[in-house]
């Protein structure tokens, strides 16, 4: 009996038309699509674990999953599965790596570094309806970059997790929050080690809230320092939420 190995594979996806990564028990989600292309390729039942999970109509450009089969794939072998398996997805999904890895190693709890960008636009532009948020409103760049600069000095976000999430903590390290500035628009770019449901988006809104002048910057530490998700802004639309990069320590090492 030939010997189970385990494989990385790093995917993007647009999230419009599924209910996110995970699998869901009536929609669509990029999990059971992926799946049975590996079932097709493989000719037989595969299951993937993602690095974590993305909510309905949110993107990856950089996303892992781990899987485990029999066969062992050489350089070239790589390479005819990789055009292989974007032959079977839908052409919102595609797959750029095939990484073999220790038997132990996973997708989610192996995770060192994930990043998220926000993107919104002020000025209609039909190419952006699904990957950016549009904000009519002026927005007070400075006191948004005043309130994005709190957020690192906190780790417990409990202000920004969606009621009832099952998380052990609410700690999370973030290493970068802040804002560029884009032609017709803005993006939040915000790194740490993890993430809570729907933290971004929580802290996005609450930029917002801040730029748009219904809080004061410094109001920032009382949300946090509150734990209580009503007293931080609304969740912002998800169409505008992108998971960057994730990060393991042995990426580049393949065994």
């Amino acid at each position: 009996m030939q010997k189970s190995r385990r494989y990385f594979i790093e995917l993007a996806y647009k999230g419009t038309a599924y209910h996110g990564w995970q699998l869901q028990p009536n929609a669509i989600a990029v999990q059971e699509v992926l799946n049975k292309s590996l079932n097709i390729f493989f000719r037989k039942e595969i299951e993937t674990l993602g690095c974590g999970r993305t909510d309905s109509g949110v993107h990856a450009s950089q996303f892992y999953a781990h899987f485990d089969v029999e066969q062992d794939f050489s350089e070239t072998d790589k390479e005819k599965f990789i055009r292989s398996i974007n032959s079977l997805l839908p052409s919102d999904i595609s797959v750029s790596q095939l990484i073999k890895v220790n038997n132990d190693a996973h997708a989610r709890f192996d995770a060192t570094l994930r990043a998220y960008q926000y993107h919104l636009h002020f000025k209609k532009d039909p190419f952006k309806t699904d990957t950016s948020w549009r904000i009519k409103d002026k927005l007070n760049l400075i006191a948004m970059e005043e309130a994005a600069n709190i957020i690192k000095e906190y780790q417990d976000f409990g202000a920004f997790c969606k009621s009832n999430a099952d998380n052990f903590t609410n700690i999370c390290h973030i290493q970068k929050s802040e804002w560029e500035i884009v032609p017709n628009g803005l993006i939040y770019h915000i790194t740490a080690n993890r993430f809570l449901r729907n933290m971004v988006r929580a802290i996005v809104g609450t930029l917002v809230d801040v730029g748009k002048g219904k809080i004061e910057a410094q109001d920032l530490h009382q949300i946090i320092q509150s734990q209580n998700r009503s007293a931080a802004g609304a969740s912002v639309p998800a169409c505008g939420l992108f998971l960057t990069q994730v990060k393991y320590p042995y990426i580049n090492n393949n065994v």
